[in-house]
């Protein structure tokens, strides 16, 4: 008998535990354009100007048309009539509507307008454009016919009555531009909004006033308190009225600048790397907005091109469109002939030009700096 037994060695069983990580799943969007989205990208641009002007400028450099028709003898009446052709409230011509169908093209994904007929003389009145965010598209009795649907303020949705007069077009995937932007965009605008607190703590200059009583007088060290900050603050008010008051104490009182010990963050680096992101996305070099990063940076003939081919694919979604609108003229006027759009070059020389200058003028401020500093 074994009065000491050997004690088996207790089963190990290892288990594997995977926690669930959290991430950053940022702003997701549906296919179509919803109200919140048009309200999104609607604050974006107003939030960051850069950004409006990036699609500013895109529209500018997209350039103008002329729309030739079929028919030489209709040529001069369809001329007057893209040119005085009412568009809403305050616009007139089809380039101005073409302008603001592009913008809204860029930021939305999509545009929509409306062909709006007189029926009592049988012509068109005018020209609309409509909120992407209240209509639905989708396939008609054909793959490549359209159907359209307008959202009602209660939220149903009610078919056009006169599809043919609704003018639509999207970019690829229905996507805007701005896709993406608004994570990078609220980064920027959080520096912004740090920086502007940096510099009301640090720029608008306060005070820390401390009174440190001696022993014997410290039963009255209250009021010494008081009667310090009084004075202080009737010093420090005589400023608004031009006076200038010294502060004069007895005992031992410490006076520091609150904030003076803390240096302001260097933040040309996020910022510079955050517009990058945006411009990318924008497809707009840096010259044309003014953004001198550095001084050997030049608006090369690589970026031109590829800004020409942005420029042409926009070109491309428009041309349908003011066909159409110069083909429906015709149709009212009893005429079967049939329009073609013809674009004016793009010439980037004058934008190219004002880039170098901007460039040279960055140069010599530098040149400028360096010789005030060895001086």
């Amino acid at each position: 008998m074994k009065l000491f037994k050997k004690k088996k060695a207790p089963s190990v069983t290892a288990e594997i535990v995977s926690a669930d990580r959290m991430h950053s799943g940022g702003f997701t969007l549906p296919q179509s354009v919803e109200p919140f989205e048009k309200e999104l990208y609607d604050r974006l641009r107003f939030a960051v100007p850069v950004i409006d002007a990036a699609i500013m400028k895109v529209i500018r450099l997209t350039g103008g048309f002329h729309v030739v028709c079929s028919d030489e003898k209709m040529q001069d009446e369809l001329d007057s009539f893209l040119e005085n052709v009412p568009v809403g409230l305050s616009g007139r011509s089809v380039g101005y509507f073409a302008d603001s169908f592009l913008d809204s093209l860029l930021t939305y994904g999509s545009a929509v307008g409306e062909i709006a007929l007189d029926t009592a003389e049988n012509r068109i009145a005018g020209l609309r454009c409509g909120d992407v965010s209240s209509i639905r598209v989708a396939e008609g009795e054909t793959p490549f016919t359209r159907s359209y649907k307008i959202r009602s303020d209660d939220g149903t949705l009610r078919s056009v009555r006169h599809p043919e007069r609704i003018l639509y077009s999207s970019l690829i995937g229905g996507h805007s531009v701005l896709r993406g932007l608004p994570s990078l965009s609220s980064i920027l605008l959080r520096i912004f909004e740090c920086i502007g607190q940096n510099f009301d703590r640090a720029g608008n200059v306060r005070y820390a006033v401390t009174y440190k009583p001696p022993k014997d007088d410290f039963i009255y060290s209250k009021e010494r308190a008081q009667q310090i900050a009084r004075e202080w603050a009737d010093g420090m008010n005589s400023a608004k009225y031009g006076q200038v008051k010294d502060f004069v104490a007895v005992g031992d009182v410490d006076i520091k600048v609150i904030g003076a010990e803390n240096q302001l963050f260097d933040t040309n680096v996020p910022v510079r790397q955050l517009l990058e992101q945006i411009l990318a996305k924008l497809s707009i070099p840096p010259f044309l907005l003014g953004l001198n990063w550095t001084t050997t940076e030049r608006m090369s003939s690589q970026q031109a091109d590829i800004l020409t081919s942005e420029l042409e694919y926009y070109r491309r979604l428009l041309t349908p469109v003011i066909r159409e609108i110069g083909d429906a003229y015709l149709c009212s006027v009893g005429s079967d002939a049939s329009c073609t759009v013809e674009w004016d070059n793009i010439n980037l020389q004058d934008e190219e030009s004002l880039a170098d200058a901007r460039l040279k003028n960055a140069q010599a401020r530098e040149i400028e700096l360096r010789l005030e500093n060895n001086n």
